[in-house]
């Protein structure tokens, strides 16, 4: 298997389904595209019916390429993240990771056009948080939820309306932005700079107003990123967690108890948006965001410094933030189902609470004359009691 031969096979990955959005090789599996939110087996000529473990090595060391560092990071920590280019059709967030001995690939297919607010059908409140001046947005979600891609159209966004020096730290660069009113710098780890550590304590001293972080890994990167917002710089990063509360509480979990004060009074002072997001399958076979999302205010201050309390909960703190911007996952995945965007299972199935949703659900079928209650055939029984 040569080069040509692992684009070729690719190109019939993406073209064997509709709405493929990442390829899936595992050894003992066939060819698998994730369509629509599912794993779906590819037919090929020849055919790969249970891929072996010298294929998924062989396919693996054809995309890294003779890349020492990628194969370095993979002989030593056992994964790699890279991009990959298929020529003049996609590009690919890559992972390789060994598992029980054998090579596994994932390739996510990356949009060739940086997608606006607009487009994605983002929030009314991205524009606003796309207009901080200072300050921390933490976008989170599950691997796969379009983190990337909101924090793409949120910095597209600055591009068309400010003039200042934006800095990227990303591993690897997923979309390119092109200069505009804003002057962009996008550095990749492994190729610009080492670590993100010292990545960040760099673009301390680039100038930056707006600085992107592909993800915060750890203790120092946080203490970096709450330098960074201190000092002037608006932060758009990530988090792989669920809601608004896990974020915080994450974050807080970093640092050890004589310091979880300190770090209190600082999230507070600096965290301005947690948007987290969801993607739900929706009525016609594609897929539709959900969101939940959180903004200062003095109420989720105090929250952060002193932590929930009856009354005092994130979420109790969104329910009550809709004029602010806010809104709970239940609350926006209700109006997905008001909208005929998704069924009951589906938006009991992704639902933060169930029972809220059940409620708003029932309500909703009662507005519409629908009846909601699969239990028929009940009557008083006369004869109780005689």
């Amino acid at each position: 298997m040569n080069r040509q031969e692992v684009d070729y096979i690719i190109t019939k990955m993406l073209d064997s389904h509709e709405n493929v959005s990442g390829l899936n090789l595992t050894v003992g599996k066939p060819l698998q595209v994730d369509a629509s939110g599912e794993l779906r087996p590819v037919e090929m000529k020849p055919a790969f019916a249970n891929l072996t473990p010298f294929q998924t090595e062989t396919f693996a060391l054809n995309l890294i390429n003779q890349n020492r560092r990628l194969t370095n990071m993979l002989l030593t920590s056992g994964s790699c993240d890279f991009a990959y280019s298929l020529p003049g059709n996609s590009r690919f967030r890559v992972n390789i990771f060994r598992q029980s001995g054998n090579y596994s690939i994932i390739m996510r297919r990356l949009a060739e056009n940086i997608p606006t607010i607009k487009e994605l059908n983002l929030p009314e409140t991205f524009y606003k948080i796309s207009m901080e001046k200072n300050g921390i947005v933490f976008v989170t979600g599950a691997t796969g939820s379009g983190k990337t891609t909101s924090l793409a159209a949120m910095l597209a966004y600055i591009n068309e309306q400010k003039s200042i020096h934006v800095v990227t730290l990303e591993d690897p660069i997923e979309f390119q932005h092109s200069q505009k009113k804003s002057t962009f710098n996008q550095r990749e780890l492994g190729v610009d700079f080492d670590t993100f550590g010292s990545g960040l304590r760099a673009a301390l001293r680039q100038a930056p107003r707006v600085i992107l972080v592909g993800e915060m890994h750890d203790r120092e990167s946080v203490e970096i990123v709450l330098n960074a917002a201190e000092t002037g710089s608006l932060v758009l990063t990530t988090l792989h967690t669920v809601d608004a509360g896990q974020t915080i509480n994450r974050i807080i979990g970093m640092f050890n108890s004589e310091e979880e004060h300190l770090i209190r009074i600082r999230l507070a002072d600096t965290i301005r948006w947690i948007v987290s997001q969801r993607l739900l399958p929706d009525l016609k076979g594609g897929r539709v965001a959900a969101f939940e999302i959180l903004c200062t205010s003095l109420r989720v201050k105090d929250s952060i410094l002193h932590g929930e309390s009856e009354g005092k909960t994130f979420y109790e703190i969104m329910q009550a933030g809709k004029p602010l911007g806010m809104t709970t996952f239940d609350e926006y995945i209700l109006q997905l189902y008001k909208d005929n965007l998704i069924d009951e299972r589906t938006a009991l199935s992704y639902s933060s609470q169930k029972f809220r949703i059940s409620q708003g659900i029932d309500m909703l079928k009662s507005r519409r004359g629908e009846t909601t209650t699969d239990i028929d055939g009940l009557a008083l029984d006369h004869q109780y009691g005689k």
